[in-house]
């Protein structure tokens, strides 16, 4: 009967009062904003190309910019949340974004819309890390848990649901105006957003004591760009000395930044963290994974509609079982991860590899003859394996870290994930677009889908390395 009354009693202690439910809804508001238009740009951007211009670099430029800026300056945001406040970044942050949401659908040109793309991911940057630690103040040890479940689907759905909406969005062409709306739509979302968040989000007191590290932030935003620059510029300018000079600078400024990091009195990233063999190995499993999964997804849509012809609308609908496979996996392994820990990633690593050989052996046997109705299966599946290991990598990653180290710890996952989405453009829709030169269009997509099949194998033995199981909820 005891036994019996203290579970009832952290029942209630669990439950969430209206407010709480309210605060909640505001920060996954933000994380949409975000996750939405990381990925918008997949099915629009041969729409946007059309319309202003921009080529092929455009549209490497269009994904790989927002996931640049936001995270290059993802880590740090969360500390100007600890200095200034973070219900004062939060508002900051969904205010910048709103503004850049706008120039970018009032962009005139491709140096316009760029622009816009590096403005939103910065102040995305500032806004995304207030939410998690505005969650951990305000929810209580028994709420938090419930408060984070709600994370898992409404994130794994919102990370393809920008792709398919944008595709409605266009063959809508609302007001004439295109593919305007894609980026417009956000006025709305944002201002709901930032109203909520003024009325609703505590006050908290900001630590005038928190030391940034401007330094280690310029070495890795200067290595981020020169990288992404050397891979795009080259791939789509020829391999020159500025793209060459631009990689080399990037690597030279990544070393240092790693350097910086072992003796900055306040580092970005705590360098005890690199001494942890399961943190790295999630860590570059976790880079290999989202950007072959992140370049795949692009590659996937620009095959539908430069090479079958698709309209938006069409690749959009062709997209689906990803969102579909993505949303149910992540469902059912949630669930499973503190039973089962490293093994529902192995599991999901598993599932992308045979989904990409299927669409592999449809795009061979088919050819151009290909339809996005055959390639379901395959889609399907690789929604299915993204959904196990969105929802595992980092987690498991975490799993024995210390706890001093877990802020530094998620900062640097959250930015690796970013960065890898920018990598991942960048360099899988670099082999597909050269290869289209000398291969054509099918042995470019088949090549592509390979090198994504080989990093995923490639993770699939790094998942040894990395610990058997997430922190336990006391962590």
């Amino acid at each position: 009967m005891d036994y019996s009354n203290s579970i009832n009693k952290q029942a209630d202690r669990s439950r969430l009062t209206l407010r709480l439910r309210l605060i909640l809804a505001v920060v996954i508001i933000a994380d949409i904003l975000d996750l939405m238009d990381s990925n918008i740009t997949n099915i629009a951007a041969p729409s946007i190309v059309q319309n202003i211009g921009g080529g092929e670099s455009l549209m490497k430029w269009l994904g790989a910019s927002y996931a640049l800026a936001m995270g290059v300056l993802l880590v740090i945001g969360g500390r100007l949340g600890d200095r200034y406040g973070k219900r004062r970044m939060f508002l900051i942050g969904i205010t910048g974004f709103t503004l850049a949401s706008a120039f970018c659908g009032l962009s005139v040109n491709p140096s316009m819309l760029i622009a816009g793309r590096l403005v939103q991911g910065g102040f995305g940057a500032l806004l995304i890390p207030q939410g998690m630690s505005i969650l951990m103040a305000t929810f209580s040890r028994e709420q938090f848990p419930r408060a984070v479940s709600a994370f898992g689907p409404v994130m794994s759905l919102s990370s393809v649901i920008g792709p398919i909406l944008a595709g409605f969005i266009i063959e809508a062409n609302i007001g004439g105006l295109d593919w305007r709306p894609v980026f417009l739509i956000n006025i709305v979302l944002g201002l709901v957003g930032f109203v909520a968040a003024v009325k609703l989000l505590p006050h908290d007191q900001p630590d005038s004591n928190e030391k940034l590290d401007g330094i280690g932030t310029a070495l890795l935003g200067v290595s981020m760009l020169g990288l992404i620059f050397g891979l795009n510029e080259g791939s789509t300018a020829g391999w020159t000395i500025l793209p060459i000079a631009s990689l080399i600078t990037g690597g030279v400024m990544l070393a240092a930044f790693a350097f910086r990091q072992r003796y900055a009195d306040n580092p970005l990233i705590k360098p005890s963290l690199f001494k942890n063999k399961g943190f790295t190995s999630g860590l570059v499993l976790g880079l290999g994974f989202f950007a072959a999964v992140n370049g795949l997804a692009y590659v996937i849509s620009l095959f539908f509609q430069l090479v079958l012809h698709l309209t938006p609308y069409e690749a959009a609908l062709g997209l689906c079982p990803m969102a579909i496979g993505i949303v149910i996996s992540s469902m059912v392994c949630r669930p499973l991860l503190t039973r089962l820990g490293r093994t529902v990633i192995v599991m999901g690593l598993a599932a992308t590899l045979i989904g990409a050989l299927g669409l592999w052996l449809t795009v061979l046997i088919k050819g151009m003859a290909d339809t996005a109705l055959l390639t379901t299966p395959a889609i399907l599946l690789i929604g299915a394996g993204m959904g196990a290991c969105f929802s595992s990598i980092y987690e498991v990653a975490l799993g024995d870290i210390e706890h001093d180290e877990a802020g530094s710890a998620s900062g640097s996952l959250s930015a690796v994930q970013q960065l890898a989405a920018a990598m991942g453009s960048a360099v899988v829709t670099t082999i597909f677009f050269h290869l289209q030169n000398t291969v054509g269009d099918v042995g470019a997509m088949k090549t592509s889908i390979l090198i994504v099949a080989a990093i995923v194998c490639i993770c699939l033995g790094l998942v040894w390395f990395m610990p058997r199981s997430a922190p336990s909820e006391e962590f």
